[in-house]
């Protein structure tokens, strides 16, 4: 019975910007859990590598370009994702970016792109989803938002801007949706090893000591640590789980960080 509640067989996920890092390995969490995934990008060459990885390791995993940011592309893409692989049960709102400027350095044009696609396009793809969810009677929904939902931090101000407002649009999706089963939640991912982050994951970098010193888990979280936390808000173990923000990050949030004289 335990075992069951975990199980996606039978199960559509699409996951936006899944094609690499993090979207991907929760795509895998939950193709290994029994759910077709699909998986976006803009670029038609990254999503057949990312497709071909898929299915590689076995799993039932299909393509679709379009831009998260155009609600027309993603109306027409949906309808067709339905159509030809079918309803989708699950939506997971990875696709982000991130620009790295101080504010008052930072133009209005780039702040306005990052709120775009880590705010707006959430926003696009979800509703859009959801109306499909709230005929067939219920759904999932995940967010993928950041300790930045919690926290601000040098130069990132326009991403902790959307993450916050995700935080807090993830509650407003849930306090509208829940009555129709459709559940609503977040993952905030800490600091993990990707091929992004590789560079500073060195001995000797101060972000990595810093890092490692700051979270009380005393290391970067891998990949594969996120899986879970994405198969448990996909599948019926979460089905009174709303408008939470299931944040995986080692302990960071859970501690102001070690005295100096340890």
């Amino acid at each position: 019975m335990s075992i069951n509640l975990f199980d996606l067989t039978g199960k559509t996920a699409l996951i936006t910007g899944g094609v690499h890092g993090l979207g991907m390995a929760m795509a895998k969490g939950l193709g290994q859990a029994g759910a077709k995934i699909v998986v976006n990008d803009i670029s038609q060459e990254a999503l057949d590598k990312a497709v071909a990885e898929y299915k590689s390791v076995g799993l039932d995993a299909y393509g679709y370009v379009f831009n998260v940011c155009d609600e027309k592309a993603v109306i027409a893409s949906i309808a067709k994702i339905e159509a030809e692989v079918g309803p989708i049960d699950i939506l997971i709102n990875n696709a982000g970016i991130i620009k790295r400027t101080p504010i008052v350095d930072m133009e209005v044009e780039d702040f306005t792109a990052v709120i775009t696609v880590d705010l707006i396009s959430p926003f696009i793809v979800s509703k859009n989803v959801a109306k499909g969810m709230i005929q067939r009677g219920g759904g999932k929904i995940i967010n993928i938002c950041s300790m930045m939902s919690e926290l601000g931090r040098d130069s990132v101000s326009a991403y902790a801007s959307a993450k916050g407002g995700l935080k807090m649009l993830t509650r407003s999706m849930a306090t509208e949706w829940a009555k129709f089963n459709i559940q609503t939640n977040g993952i905030g991912p800490g600091y993990f090893a990707t091929t992004q982050t590789a560079p500073i994951r060195v001995d000797g970098h101060p972000f990595n000591e810093f890092i490692i010193s700051r979270t009380p888990a005393a290391r970067w979280g891998e990949p594969e640590d996120l899986q879970g936390a994405a198969i448990f808000l996909s599948s019926k173990a979460s089905d009174f789980v709303n408008g939470h923000i299931l944040y995986v990050d080692g302990g960071i949030l859970a501690t102001i960080g070690k005295p100096s004289n340890e």
